[in-house]
């Protein structure tokens, strides 16, 4: 008896306590405590009704804690008696107070106890926020929340989305509507829907299309309807094998974008002076680290940092460079083995020098905002921000440097040079400047391909390393001295990798790529485009 009198006083007090939040509610007046205090005394068939009540008074937060309820991150302090959003319950965790923001550091993890729901009302909050986000104001928040329902066949939302449907007007997002309710209608046990919601989902390129058709397939061995929904199959498999195509070529044309960066300042050295530069690695690495100084004195104006790091890798990379030709390398002309060896131990040298300002450790180069972000072509090609612009970065590179030895002076004599040394000097072309600003220009770009390759991978002392053999390879296959056989070369290496990793993996494709590039010297020794002039004899 007694029980039973205790147990209907609590639900009497209960009551009253819904019936003053709806009160307040309709009367305008929103107390949040009033509504904490409700939530955590509530059991579980009240608190739908306290949450039916606090979304009409504050609908924005109410969805809030829907969703922390659902994600068991919506906690009260027993101290307190004040609801608290916790992502990991444990002594030292961030609690952050849900009505004003405030945070505190929980001593013990039993300070708090979560508020709990059981099955029925996580159905009824995951509906609740679900409509909420499918009504949203921005496109975007709809289009995503109409994705994230896909397959979800509740009567309830399904009626939800066909009324929505009436008044949407952006046009992306009414196609996700009508993907929704095509999964949910190609069960229905009327083959017409099931014919028209065949019909929709194989005009589709989301990949929730072909999975809805794979299962139709399977649920339905004896439907009259297998033979059209077989042959919407095999369309969108060629498609997904297409964009899968297209995808792979984007990638290699970025990978190949890097190696051109990487290699075209040593076709140029390569080509005119015949030096075999080993220290061309540790350029790009001084080009690298010259992007992370500007980044740290710009900490605040990281896009334009970049911008400003471009002309200034190219002057300090160049000035490295002739400093080298000038004091090393101008005394080993025709020694090519010993010219080899003193820019190996110049290699050394540099990377020691960059361990001993910057440390062994790898510094971190930011990306900035413009960089980031993906392309949606449609749902199964996306391409990424960043690598368009390794791209387009790499073909404005060339196109100036193109234009460097083809319209102007320092051009015209530094190809007179290569083609034919002893005619130039006698012809008054001071051979021995030109040797110096051509090495200059090459290194100058190698510190423009370091600033590319910042934005792609840690900058370390070890990172020219990485990209010497690389940059060797696309020279000699596309023709030493040539800008447009290393344009072409750099691209189909990097084309190659890409077509080669998915069954033979990075380091197998890459030793694929190098036995092709013997074989390949053994029928042309002058690569692709070989060169006109002095190193064509023979």
């Amino acid at each position: 008896m007694i029980n039973q009198w205790l147990v209907n006083c609590l639900s009497w007090g209960m009551g009253c306590l819904l019936l003053v939040l709806a009160n307040l509610s309709q009367a305008g007046t929103f107390e949040i405590v009033e509504y904490e205090q409700a939530l955590i005394k509530a059991k579980f068939d009240q608190k739908a009704q306290i949450m039916a009540s606090w979304y009409e008074a504050d609908q924005a937060q109410a969805v809030h804690l829907m969703q922390l309820m659902l994600d068991s991150q919506l906690y009260y302090l027993k101290q307190d008696k004040r609801l608290y959003q916790v992502e990991d319950a444990s002594s030292g965790a961030i609690a952050q107070r849900i009505h004003d923001g405030g945070l505190i550091t929980l001593k013990k993890k039993r300070d708090v106890k979560r508020v709990s729901i059981n099955n029925r009302l996580r159905s009824v909050f995951r509906q609740r926020v679900t409509e909420t986000q499918l009504s949203a104001a921005k496109p975007q928040d709809r289009l995503a929340a109409a994705e994230s329902i896909i397959g979800d066949t509740t009567p309830e939302l399904m009626a939800t989305i066909a009324r929505l449907r009436l008044g949407e007007t952006d046009a992306s997002v009414l196609a996700a509507f009508d993907l929704v309710l095509a999964v949910a209608t190609l069960h229905s046990s009327n083959e017409d829907q099931q014919r028209q919601s065949i019909r929709l989902l194989g005009e589709s390129l989301h990949p929730a299309s072909l999975n809805a058709l794979n299962g139709f397939l399977l649920t339905y061995p004896q439907s009259p309807l297998i033979p059209m929904v077989g042959k919407y199959v095999e369309q969108i498999n060629g498609k997904v094998d297409f964009y899968g195509s297209l995808e792979t070529i984007y990638f290699g044309l970025s990978l190949g974008s890097v190696l051109v960066l990487a290699g075209i300042g040593l076709a140029i050295t390569f080509g005119v002076m015949g030096v075999i530069n080993m220290a061309h690695g540790e350029l790009i690495m001084i080009g690298a680290y010259t992007t992370y100084l500007i980044q740290q004195l710009m900490p605040n104006h990281i896009g334009l940092s970049l911008l400003v790091a471009v002309p200034a890798a190219f002057l300090v990379s160049g000035a490295v460079g002739i400093l080298i030709e000038r004091g090393v390398i101008r005394f080993l002309y025709g020694r090519p083995l010993e010219t080899l060896l003193a820019t190996f131990g110049i290699s050394l040298i540099l990377q020691q020098a960059v361990r001993s300002i910057f440390s062994p450790l790898n510094r971190s180069v930011e990306t900035p905002l413009w960089m980031t972000g993906v392309i949606d072509i449609n749902p199964l090609l996306s391409l990424t921000q960043s690598r368009m612009y390794i791209i387009v970065f790499c073909l404005t590179i060339f196109l100036l440097l193109l234009a460097v030895m083809k319209r102007t002076r320092l051009g015209l004599q530094v190809r007179a040079v290569s083609q034919n040394r002893d005619m130039a000097k006698s012809m008054g072309v001071r051979s021995e400047w030109i040797d110096a600003l051509t090495f200059g220009l090459g290194s100058g770009v190698a510190g423009v391909a370091g600033v590319a390759l910042s934005q792609l991978t840690n900058v370390g002392p070890n990172m020219g390393q990485a990209y010497i053999i690389d940059s060797f390879m696309v020279v000699v296959f596309g023709g030493v001295g040539n800008l447009w056989g290393t344009l072409v070369a750099g691209l189909s290496l990097g084309v190659a990798n890409k077509i080669l990793e998915p069954w033979a993996g990075a380091v197998l494709s890459k030793v694929l790529v190098l036995i092709f590039i013997i074989l390949f010297i053994q029928k042309r020794p002058r690569g692709l485009f070989p060169q006109r002039g002095r190193d064509a004899k023979g």
